[in-house]
Order: structure tokens, then sequence, then C-alpha cells
């Protein structure tokens, strides 16, 4: 979950639309083999909304949705996702799905709100909350 600090210190996250349903979500892929939990979800945070940042070693929760198949015949599966907090440090000017989607940074509390997914609210919500170091 890409996030950063406001003038005022308050918490934004940042969310991206998904290519499909064009829903508001936070960037999250697959597993990569060879790759680290935390370190898959900062690549998929840049390949997905162009954000380089420090990447939390440990997630701040996990939910689970259901993931409609692109083809639309599959039956829908369960995913579980772990997500990890991104201290954003670097906005690109452009990425690899920078064209297939949108961006939009919010305060928690409106980010929190948009997203469709309920079981992402709390950790959105906790994010907020949470007493995260800035980083220097």
């Amino acid at each position: 979950m890409p996030y950063r600090y406001s003038d005022t210190g308050e918490v934004e996250v940042l969310l991206v639309t998904s290519r499909t349903t064009r829903r508001w979500v936070i960037p999250k892929g697959w597993p990569m083999k060879g790759a680290k939990p935390a370190k898959a979800a900062a690549r998929e945070a840049y390949e997905e909304a162009g954000v380089r940042g420090k990447i939390a070693s440990q997630p701040l929760g996990t939910y689970f949705y259901r993931k409609r198949p692109d083809d639309h015949k599959s039956p829908a599966a369960i995913c579980r996702v772990r997500v990890f907090a991104l201290q954003v440090t670097r906005q690109m000017a452009t990425w690899p799905e920078r064209h297939q989607r949108e961006t939009c940074w919010l305060t928690a509390c409106e980010a929190a709100a948009r997203v469709d997914d309920a079981g992402m609210r709390p950790i959105i919500e906790a994010l907020a909350a949470s007493a995260l170091p800035m980083l220097a």
C-alpha cells in the first residue's frame, strides 16, 4: 500500500484503478518466484502505480477477495492478499501500466471510503492510525 505524509503530517494513500473493472484498489499482484513477498509488493507498486520507496518487511494485514477471471467463463478464485506498507519516496512520470490505470492520492479516510473491497478498509484505516516512522 503506497503512502506518504502530506505537508500537515496526515497519511495519504495512493489508489489505482483495476484494469478491467476500473474499481479503486491498492496495487497488488501475484507471488514472484525467487522474490520475498515484500519485494514482490514493491515491484507491483512500481508497475501499477509508478512509485518507489521503502517497503515494510512485515505485512500490515491480510484480506481476501474474489478474483474475477478475465475470460468471465472460469469460476472466480478466492485470493488472499498480504498488504505491505510502502512509504513513497519517488513517483515516476512514466511506468509500465500508466496507460492502463488511473492513480489518485487520498487521505487514508478518503481512500478507505473509496475502495470497493471491504477487507481493504480496516487495513487502510490501521495505516492511518499507526505510528509509522517518516523517512529522513
